[in-house]
């Protein structure tokens, strides 16, 4: 039993004749006829008696009575999903991950929230099996962190794409490179993020590298910040990879190069579960950090998405 039987079928009822019942729905007189035998048959239950002028049987009186109930009850229901759609008002708790939490907020979170000042932002910095375990459990409503995921069940809107940059101590031998190869970067003095975040895993990918390391023989470092990392290499020795958001020009261009084109970018998506209706919402969120984001961060340049599972 489809919907589309069902609407024939009230169609039916309501011209008590085939061919005008047909063109009310837009088909043939035909598919009509054989949609409606075929419902009888799966229901075991003549609808109309075959006579002239076209009437329902005494069941199939009933039955067209709730066929029409459930069909005024779709109809209501694609309103409400509609008038979902389009509301923002309310709410919703966004979950972000550490690596793009103190870049990306503050460049478009104040802006947000004076253009719709009717909703209400609950903001938790969460590592990503956090945040992908929140929307699947409905403690998140969003999430904005780095994809493809492949998650089934949760559905990524893209909203940007961001290089990856070598950082490096200022005797490092790398920084004498106008550009770098991912092949030249090696393991010794590779400084990461501690286990669980994305952004160890993206780096690990790009140079192609086991995920036991360590600084050096006598150190093992464990830190959730890039801010501690880069600080570590400047004042001591090696290097690491930062994302292009936590590049800050002024004081940072000494120690950062970039890599050879196609340069390895992280995708930035926001994350939702298949279930969340406010479509206005998602868009807006992401025309205002896209809106906000760095110029050259909005250009089309040659690149290759770095996954993290």
């Amino acid at each position: 039993m489809t919907i589309q039987q069902l609407q024939y079928v009230v169609a039916l009822d309501t011209h008590r004749h085939f061919v005008r019942a047909a063109e009310s729905c837009f088909v043939a007189q035909p598919t009509l006829t054989l949609q409606v035998k075929k419902l009888e048959q799966e229901i075991g239950l003549q609808i109309f008696e075959r006579v002239q002028p076209l009437r329902p049987t005494a069941m199939g009186q009933v039955f067209i009575g709730k066929a029409r109930q459930i069909l005024r009850d779709i109809n209501q229901l694609k309103e409400l999903v509609n008038h979902e759609r389009d509301q923002m008002q309310g709410t919703y708790r966004l979950g972000i991950i550490p690596s793009l939490s103190p870049y990306l907020l503050p460049l478009f979170l104040h802006a947000f929230a004076q253009a719709y000042p009717e909703t209400t932002l609950e903001v938790v910095e969460w590592q990503s099996q956090q945040i992908i375990d929140g929307l699947h459990q409905n403690t998140l409503d969003i999430g904005l962190l780095v994809t493809p995921l492949e998650e089934q069940g949760l559905r990524e809107v893209p909203v940007f794409y961001e290089p990856f940059l070598v950082f490096a101590h200022q005797g490092h031998g790398i920084l004498q490179k106008e550009r770098v190869q991912a092949a030249q970067l090696e393991e010794k003095g590779l400084w990461l993020l501690d286990h669980g975040h994305c952004f160890r895993n993206q780096i690990l990918n790009i140079c192609n590298l086991g995920s036991r390391l360590a600084a050096a023989d006598n150190i093992m470092f464990q830190s959730g910040a890039i801010e501690t990392v880069k600080r570590m290499v400047q004042t001591a020795y090696g290097y690491t990879l930062i994302p292009e958001l936590a590049y800050d020009e002024a004081a940072d261009k000494p120690f950062v190069r970039r890599f050879a084109e196609p340069e390895p970018v992280r995708e930035v998506s926001l994350v939702v579960h298949n279930s969340f209706t406010k479509e206005k919402l998602l868009t807006e969120m992401r025309s205002t950090i896209q809106q906000h984001l760095p110029s050259h961060l909005k250009q089309n340049k040659r690149f290759v998405t770095v996954k993290w599972r």
